[in-house]
């Protein structure tokens, strides 16, 4: 009696580049929403549009992305909310608590000793290719 088998996992092309650009923005959203509310408060629109602008469009946040990390970001006690009326329509104002400073400050050097090894990883990688 032949057993059943179980259905593979879609196959993921870890040659795509589209792959990794996909993961490593997934990384980097929570990070640059902590960055641009380091500047000030501001509404989740405003957030999307910043993170933009911060990452030279590298980073596009979407609804989808940005409104449940803002949520997490809530609960856990680093941003805080405040409603506001704006040409009659309310809008919800987010603001860094010290605890969300601090995760950024946190986050941001976890985010520099990565940056420091892909650098040196990629200048290994390189010299190897001049040579061989």
């Amino acid at each position: 009696m032949e057993t059943p088998r179980t259905p593979l996992a879609p196959r993921v092309d870890y040659a795509s580049r589209a792959y990794w650009a996909g993961t490593i923005k997934m990384g980097l959203s929570k990070f640059f929403i902590l960055r641009v509310l380091h500047d000030g408060p501001m509404h989740g629109y405003d957030v999307a549009r910043a993170v933009e602008r911060t990452t030279g469009g590298c980073c596009s946040p979407t609804e989808g992305t940005i409104y449940p990390v803002l949520r997490e970001f809530e609960s856990g006690g680093f941003v805080t909310v405040e409603d506001e009326v704006v040409q009659g329509r309310l809008r919800r104002v987010y603001a860094l608590t010290e605890a969300g400073r601090a995760a950024f400050r946190v986050a941001l050097d976890a985010w520099m000793e990565a940056t420091a090894a892909l650098q040196d990883t990629g200048r290994a990688f390189a010299a190897r290719e001049r040579c061989g």
